[in-house]
C-alpha cells in the first residue's frame, strides 16, 4: 500500500490565500525542529545539471550503474517525475561524529578497516525519510493537504544540483556538496511540492584554485574538476560494483573496505565539520575502529545480523568478503591472517576465491 505522504495530492483551494513568504520561513524553522541542520528552496530548472549528467554518461564514466540512464529526462525535469511539482524543499543533515578515531589514522594502519564515516551507524535513508515525513505533516497541518513526495538518495533525483540551487552549498571539484559552515559530511533529502515557493540563492563557488581532492584521490578517479570516473572510484568499486575489483586498483584501495572518504578528508572546508546531533549515526559493532581480520571472520549469518539497519548490508556478504580480502592482501602479514584466508578458500564463491588467492600471493611475497 502506498503511503499518502509519498503521493501528489489535489491542491487545497485554501492555498490561494497562503502567504508563501511566511510559509517558507516556517518550513525552514520546522525543518530544524525535525532535526535537520538547514533547509532551502530550489526551483525546478535543472537544465545545466542535466547537460553535465548527459556528458558524464556519454563518456561512460558511470561504469555499470545503468540506473543512471533510466527515466531519461525525469532526472532534470522534476515536474515530469512528479507531476505538478513547482518547487523543491531541500534539507541537510550532518552525520559526522568528530570524536571518532580519525579516518586518516585508520588508513595509515593497514590491518585496520577503513569504512566511510557515513556508513558506521543506522541507514541514513530511514532516518531522513522519517524526518521528511514529519516536516511534510507540519506543512499539511498548517495549510491543509498539498501535493508532495519525499526523497532521500532515491529515485532519479539530482539532489546535489537541487541542494546547490536551494542555497545549501556548492558542488566542489570532487562532485560533493560543500557548505561554508559545515564542510561536506552531511546527507541530503528533498520534498517535491506543488507549492509556488520562492527559490533561495546559490552561495556561489568557493573552491578557488584548490585541487587537493584531485591530487589526493588514491586511484586518480577525479580526472578534472567535477569529472569523477566511477570506474576508478573506490566508493564505486567497493559498493556499487558487484564483480571483481580490477587488479590495477587493489593496492591503491589499501584497507578501504566500504567507500572512501579521502577527497573529503583533505578538503580545507571540512575544518568546519559539525558534530552530528543524530544518535542513530553512532557506530555499531566497533566499525569505527576495528581490525580487518575480525570482520573477515564474520559468517554470513553474523554479517546479516550485524549490518541489520545499516547501509553496508545492501552490498551483500559476497562483496563484503571480496573487499575484505583485498584489504587483508594489503595488510601486514601474520599467521592469523594467512590462516583465515586459507580456511575461507574452499567455501568461497569463485569471485571471492580469486581475491583471496590474490591476497595470499601478496602476503607471501612480503614474507619472502
Amino acid at each position: 500500500m502506498t503511503n499518502q505522504s509519498d503521493l501528489i495530492l489535489p491542491v487545497n483551494q485554501q492555498q490561494e490565500h497562503i502567504d508563501y513568504q511566511q510559509l517558507k520561513a516556517k518550513i525552514k524553522a520546522w525543518a530544524q525542529e525535525a532535526g535537520f541542520q538547514q533547509a532551502g528552496i530550489s526551483d525546478i530548472d535543472l537544465q545545466n545539471a542535466g547537460k553535465h549528467l548527459q556528458n558524464w554518461l556519454d563518456k561512460q564514466r558511470h561504469a555499470d550503474m545503468e540506473y543512471m540512464h533510466k527515466h531519461g529526462e525525469k532526472r532534470f525535469h522534476p515536474e515530469s517525475l512528479v507531476p505538478g511539482t513547482l518547487s523543491v524543499i531541500s534539507v541537510r543533515l550532518d552525520y559526522m561524529q568528530t570524536e571518532l578515531t580519525p579516518y586518516t589514522e585508520l588508513t595509515n594502519q593497514p590491518n585496520k578497516a577503513a569504512i566511510s564515516r557515513y556508513a558506521l551507524g543506522r541507514d541514513y535513508h530511514k532516518v531522513i525519510r522519517s524526518k521528511l515525513k514529519k516536516l511534510a505533516a507540519k506543512i499539511s497541518n498548517e495549510i491543509g493537504p498539498f501535493g508532495h513526495r519525499v526523497f532521500t538518495d532515491s529515485a532519479p533525483v539530482m539532489e546535489k544540483a537541487i541542494a546547490e540551487k536551494a542555497g545549501l552549498g556548492w558542488i566542489g571539484k570532487h562532485s560533493n556538496l560543500i557548505n561554508s559552515k559545515a564542510g561536506s559530511y552531511f546527507f541530503l533529502g528533498e520534498i517535491y511540492t506543488d507549492l509556488p515557493l520562492e527559490a533561495d540563492k546559490s552561495p556561489g563557488f568557493h573552491c578557488g584554485s584548490c585541487t587537493q581532492c584531485i591530487q589526493d584521490c588514491p586511484t586518480d578517479a577525479i580526472l578534472a574538476p567535477f569529472q569523477v570516473d566511477a570506474r576508478r572510484c573506490i566508493s564505486y568499486l567497493t559498493i556499487e560494483n558487484h564483480g571483481a575489483i580490477p587488479h590495477e586498483f587493489r593496492k591503491a584501495i589499501g584497507n578501504r573496505i566500504y567507500g572512501c572518504d579521502d577527497c573529503q578528508v583533505v578538503c580545507p572546508w571540512n575544518k568546519f565539520t559539525q558534530e552530528t546531533q543524530e544518535a542513530d549515526f553512532a557506530p555499531r559493532h566497533h566499525l569505527d575502529d576495528i581490525d580487518l581480520l575480525d570482520l573477515f571472520l564474520w559468517t554470513e549469518e553474523q554479517f546479516l545480523k550485524n549490518t541489520e539497519g545499516s547501509p553496508i548490508r545492501r552490498i551483500g556478504y559476497e562483496s563484503w568478503q571480496r573487499n575484505l580480502a583485498v584489504g587483508l592482501g594489503n595488510a601486514k602479514p601474520n599467521n592469523d591472517i594467512i590462516l583465515a584466508l586459507t580456511q575461507k578458500l574452499n567455501d568461497a564463491s569463485p569471485m571471492v576465491k580469486e581475491h583471496i588467492e590474490w591476497a595470499l600471493n601478496e602476503l607471501t611475497t612480503q614474507l619472502i
